[in-house]
């Protein structure tokens, strides 16, 4: 039996949610794209999802956090997200953290650490940068191990 450490099981409302977003990856996988998977969750429900279309749309914007917060923001009626949490299966770019901070993202949860366009910790802090007047709970490493094998699967299928 696996401990209740194991990063592969869903044990909170944080791992669900993010099972959400692993789903959204596996639309993306199968459209194509990169698989990356993202949902904006507002009062225990899902008011955005997205998954990257950046190939489907022609898009370079087209991001899975983009979409879902573009979701999120028409099905409230409001380019203000504040009191919205985005899961990511992994740690959003430069872009997609600025665009959080513009929406006024409450708490960001993501999965995998991204070390070559991480824009949380991992090359730089967009997301809570000291200069910024926005700032945002973090909570990394969420499945971390499945979101990681959800990209290295699909990177390695293509080379």
């Amino acid at each position: 039996m696996p401990s209740t450490n194991d990063n592969r099981l869903a044990t909170g409302p944080d791992e669900l949610w993010m099972e959400e977003a692993l789903r959204d990856a596996q639309r993306g996988l199968e459209a194509g794209e990169v698989p990356v998977g993202a949902v904006v969750v507002c009062d225990a429900h899902i008011i955005g999802r997205g998954w990257n279309r950046n190939i489907s749309d022609s898009d370079p914007t087209a991001h899975a956090e983009i979409v879902a917060l573009r979701n999120a923001g028409a099905t409230v009626g409001n380019h203000r997200l504040a009191e919205c949490e985005l899961f990511a299966t992994i740690e959003p770019c430069s872009m997609c953290a600025g665009a959080m901070v513009h929406a006024r993202i409450k708490r960001l949860v993501y999965g995998a650490d991204d070390p070559k366009a991480g824009a949380v910790q991992s090359i730089m802090q967009v997301v809570n940068h000291p200069q910024l007047n926005h700032h945002m709970e973090v909570r990394r490493g969420v499945l971390a191990g499945r979101c990681a094998e959800v990209l290295q699967t699909f990177f390695k299928s293509r080379r």
